[in-house]
């Protein structure tokens, strides 16, 4: 499994940027490559869960998500199967009147038969791909707040 490990200070509360991300109706905001999410549905968790369309390298991947742990303004965590399987987890911590906002994937690379020299492309996208979304993130609230 590859990994991408991203944390960023954001200029919000932590409720406040808590709800926004853990809405999955607002991902498609701040994720550039993920192209829909729809049939999303509440869980006995607070968490929910839903189907998800997504780009890479111009390759169409759908799949669904659930919840798997969700504590409010603390952290959740996803699992995602179907055309991509994927653990994501997000962290919340308060910081001086700010919040520090950590996001970790754990994926499989979809494509084995495009070889080593692929999968170090599609890792380094990826690794691009999250700092896009933090720096979506950051920008988003720092509109917010002015």
């Amino acid at each position: 499994m590859a990994k991408v490990d991203k944390e960023i200070l954001v200029e919000a509360s932590i409720e406040k940027i808590f709800g926004y991300i853990n809405e999955p109706s607002n991902w498609p905001e701040f994720w550039p490559s993920l192209v829909e999410i729809k049939d999303v549905k509440s869980l006995p968790n607070s968490g929910y869960s839903g189907r998800w369309v997504y780009k890479m390298l111009g390759i169409r991947f759908e799949g669904t998500g659930e919840y798997t742990q969700i504590v409010p303004n603390k952290f959740f965590v996803i699992e995602t199967k179907g055309g991509i399987k994927s653990t994501i987890a997000w962290t919340f911590r308060s910081w001086e009147n700010k919040t520090r906002v950590t996001l970790t994937i754990e994926y499989k690379v979809p494509l084995p038969l495009l070889g080593k020299l692929a999968e170090a492309i599609i890792v380094k996208m990826n690794e691009h791909e999250a700092d896009l979304i933090m720096a979506n993130l950051q920008t988003r609230f720092m509109i917010a707040n002015h």
